[in-house]
């Protein structure tokens, strides 16, 4: 379960950025597109965009790739995505297009970024690439509830996000972003959540950040797991349900029909806390477990794992929907806290039932490894006895 992949930092972090229709994507990106931060940037937009890259600047081009004056690259995609980033990199070591050193991949606004998360970690060839820096979302504030609402990919772009940038707040009523705000941290309770900061330094600095790179044995995971958050957000929804509200409440974080909607999408966080180190099989027992009980409702798995087999390293996994990556190894933990931290996110499974499936499958996982290990113990120990005839 050891990763064949290239040295750590030699992979090109990409950055996906998504949100619904008219979330203002293709904007943000155009207005960051002159600045230095991107010169070493490629920009790969899918042939679904809404507005065109702002490619008057160019100073040269080819069939499939257009070079801005600052060294920015942009390419449409026409065909597979996974082909379209080999071929791209390959032109990269060929010097048939300028070498860029990160990538910005502008989603479909009817794209969920699960099934190109999952690319990133399944594909071989690109896995040892390229790496997943972060999932940024916008959120149009205008026709966000509506959205919600009508498009179950806008919640699961929200629920998958590391960072989520509210737009058109300028357009939207005064109160409009408090109550958004609430319904994003009830998706999703780890993202960084802002209005849009629309000045080009701004979002150059979002596009162009790194991100967490689990290859990279030196590398801080806290950020990236964020279990406080997560844990924050389940005493969050115990104190929503505990709470009373009377019918004719006007508070602005009991819009009663939106709310019980946007329960009924049911994007659920859930940590599992491991005190005692795993074995690799006990590991790879609790995580099929999980993958195949929980299906296409697990949307994303991310952890620190203490593997008993490999003591004072860490194991960072992480999957997109049921396929999971193979593991990564710290060379260190990051501070004293050297439990099994696993966040799983998923999608119409309740929080009770999503509890009770994770219990119970660590408790067959921890059970029978440890009877298989009493019985490895046992035929030891018969073994050695001598032979007394």
């Amino acid at each position: 379960m050891t990763s064949g992949r290239s040295e750590a930092g030699s992979r090109i972090p990409v950055t996906l950025v998504t949100g619904f229709l008219g979330s203002g994507k293709t904007t943000m990106i155009n207005a960051a597109l002159k600045a230095p931060e991107l010169s070493d940037t490629i920009v790969v937009v899918n042939e679904f965009g809404e507005v065109g890259l702002d490619h008057s600047l160019y100073s040269r081009s080819n069939d499939a790739v257009v070079v801005l004056e600052n060294g920015c690259l942009c390419c449409t995609v026409r065909s597979d995505l996974v082909s379209t980033l080999n071929s791209l990199f390959h032109s990269r070591q060929a010097g048939e297009i300028p070498h860029f050193r990160h990538m910005i991949i502008e989603t479909s606004g009817l794209a969920e970024p699960g099934p190109v998360l999952q690319a990133f970690l399944s594909e071989p060839t690109l896995d040892g690439l390229y790496r997943v820096a972060g999932v940024i979302t916008l959120v149009d504030a205008v026709n966000w509830v509506d959205t919600a609402r009508e498009h179950d990919e806008a919640i699961r772009q929200v629920a998958l996000a590391d960072q989520i940038r509210i737009t058109k707040l300028d357009m939207a009523e005064a109160a409009t972003y408090e109550r958004i705000e609430t319904d994003l941290r009830r998706i999703n309770a780890a993202a960084a959540i802002e209005p849009l900061d629309r000045t080009t330094a701004a979002i150059a600095a979002l596009l162009s950040a790194q991100g967490f790179d689990a290859a990279d044995p030196s590398a801080d995971p806290r950020p990236w797991l964020a279990v406080e958050r997560h844990q924050h957000d389940h005493d969050h929804h115990d104190h929503d349900h505990d709470h009373a509200c009377e019918p004719d409440c006007d508070h602005p974080d009991h819009r009663h029909d939106h709310f019980d909607h946007m329960r009924a999408r049911g994007i659920e966080s859930f940590v599992l806390t491991r005190d005692h180190p795993l074995s690799r099989d006990e590991l790879q027992f609790l995580l099929d477990g999980i993958g195949q009980n929980l299906g296409t409702g697990l949307l994303r798995v991310k952890g620190l794992v203490n593997v008993a087999e490999e003591p004072g390293r860490p194991a960072v996994i992480q999957g997109a929907q049921h396929l999971l990556h193979t593991m990564t190894w710290l060379d260190a933990w990051p501070d004293a806290d050297q439990r099994t931290r696993i966040v799983f996110i998923t999608q119409g499974i309740a929080r009770d039932s999503l509890t009770e499936v994770i219990a119970l499958l660590d408790r067959m996982a921890e059970r029978t490894f440890k009877a298989r290990a009493r019985g490895r113990l046992k035929m030891a120990e018969t073994q050695s006895i001598p032979d007394g005839r």
